[in-house]
């Protein structure tokens, strides 16, 4: 049962719920809402198509809703459940058979301002990578701004769910992954670093990039040719770039 709830993203709100119980390509698994919402079409609207559809609703007290939805400020007395069947621990995924040739991962490191979290999901998977590794600390939630940056594509991401970053990293490396870092100082391009086996790319925080932890169990810190004075890209650019290296 817990591998199935890591394919299981919650969104609230009563518009971004009401999209998604609408939406013909999602999969609405239950919807949750607050016994003390007074009536409202919207809500009428929700049950309506939540029936339609066999979706289970619960009723909770406001408390509760605002642990399902983790934002009570921000819940509007609602939530679902979405089941997203990119999603999986790092555990399942590599159990997995991935005899696929070259796996390319992303790796998110403190990303923390939501909108270019969902950019960078949706370059990931506008460019086809196999997985984008998300710590569960340390970067933005996937709520209804970094859902509305992606374009709706974060429901179809190869979301690779973990706790601790450096940790996950070494248990990549264990099974034959090799970690790069991206910094200015980097020691070769990007597109001078061959891909012939599986790898992972590790995008930073926006202001402080690549935590420390996480720079002592990388196997090498790679650079973007940059000109005019450019400094840096944004994260989500940086992602496209990665996704579209010739394999």
């Amino acid at each position: 049962m817990s591998s199935f709830f890591e394919k299981v993203i919650t969104v609230y709100g009563r518009k971004p719920v009401l999209e998604a119980l609408d939406d013909p390509r999602l999969t609405c698994y239950r919807l949750h809402l607050s016994a003390s919402n007074k009536a409202a079409k919207i809500l009428d609207e929700m049950q309506d198509i939540a029936g339609q559809k066999n979706i289970e609703v619960c009723f909770h007290s406001k408390l509760e809703l605002s642990r399902i939805s983790r934002k009570g400020s921000q819940d509007q007395g609602v939530a679902v459940d979405i089941l997203c069947p990119g999603f999986s621990s790092l555990e399942d995924f590599l159990c997995a058979d991935r005899d696929r040739g070259a796996q390319r991962l992303l790796a998110a490191d403190g990303i923390t301002n939501p909108q270019n979290a969902g950019m960078l999901i949706r370059s990931a998977v506008a460019g086809g990578i196999d997985g984008i590794l998300w710590p569960a600390a340390g970067n933005a939630a996937l709520g209804p701004l970094a859902i509305k940056a992606s374009a709706g594509t974060l429901f179809r991401a190869p979301l690779i769910r973990c706790k601790d970053l450096a940790v996950a990293l070494i248990q990549c490396q264990q099974q034959g992954f090799r970690v790069y870092t991206l910094a200015a100082d980097g020691s070769r391009s990007i597109y001078q670093q061959p891909i012939n086996g599986d790898s992972i790319y590790v995008l930073g925080n926006e202001s402080e990039g690549v935590s420390q932890a996480v720079q002592s169990v990388a196997d090498e810190c790679l650079h973007i040719p940059m000109h005019n004075g450019v400094e840096s890209l944004n994260v989500a650019v940086t992602a496209a770039l990665i996704a579209y290296l010739e394999r």
